[in-house]
């Protein structure tokens, strides 16, 4: 019988991370979040009872972050340790006996061809798409859709906006942020965002 899950987060993201978790058959006991004025309140009929240190009060529970932003969700996950599940939407399209690292959600209407590798963490939002031989690294989030061709290396980390893509065997290096609707047709190896079609260095940010 699967664990009963504990979200850390409530915000918008939190919503999603909960509707999968049900559609799951997950039971979702409760969100933990930071900010005392959430306290007490609820989220999808989901309490609020207070913040990260009430953990250990849900021992039989698998916990998973819902924190959209890519560098705080990598520092929760390295200060706390907890056992993460991994979530993922029936209403995905996942290769089997593909590598997924804890913590990681896919959400419904994603699709993941074969021979990709997802790392910890990491966040494939609804509608996104990674054809065959990907990698998504640790900590990255694709936003909603999201369309990636064939060995297509993602670094950790990484945030593509919504609707950006990336052609046949390009690389997005560490940290990278990819706007809305930017298409990846080059490596990008130089720190910072990257806007427009093709995507290219928004000036200032690097």
């Amino acid at each position: 019988m699967s664990r009963p899950i504990v979200v850390l987060g409530s915000g918008g993201h939190a919503k999603v991370v909960i509707a999968t978790a049900r559609a799951m058959g997950r039971d979702v006991l409760a969100c933990l979040d930071g900010n005392p004025a959430r306290h007490g309140e609820s989220i999808l009929g989901v309490p609020i009872p207070g913040d990260f240190s009430l953990a250990s009060s849900y021992p039989d529970a698998e916990f998973i972050l819902a924190i959209g932003d890519n560098a705080t969700r990598a520092k929760l996950a390295d200060s706390l340790d907890l056992p993460w599940a991994t979530l993922i939407h029936p209403a995905a399209c996942v290769e089997t006996d593909l590598p997924i690292g804890e913590g990681t959600v896919i959400f419904a209407g994603a699709i993941v061809q074969p021979d990709t590798r997802i790392g910890r963490h990491a966040i494939l939002n609804t509608a996104c798409s990674i054809d065959h031989d990907g990698v998504v690294g640790d900590f990255a989030h694709l936003a909603p859709g999201v369309h990636l061709s064939g060995n297509v290396t993602v670094g950790k980390r990484v945030l593509l906006g919504v609707g950006s893509c990336g052609k046949p065997g390009v690389s997005i290096a560490a940290g990278i942020i990819v706007g809305a609707g930017a298409a990846v047709v080059n490596h990008l190896t130089e720190p910072g965002t990257y806007v427009g079609v093709p995507a290219r260095l928004r000036l200032g940010t690097s």
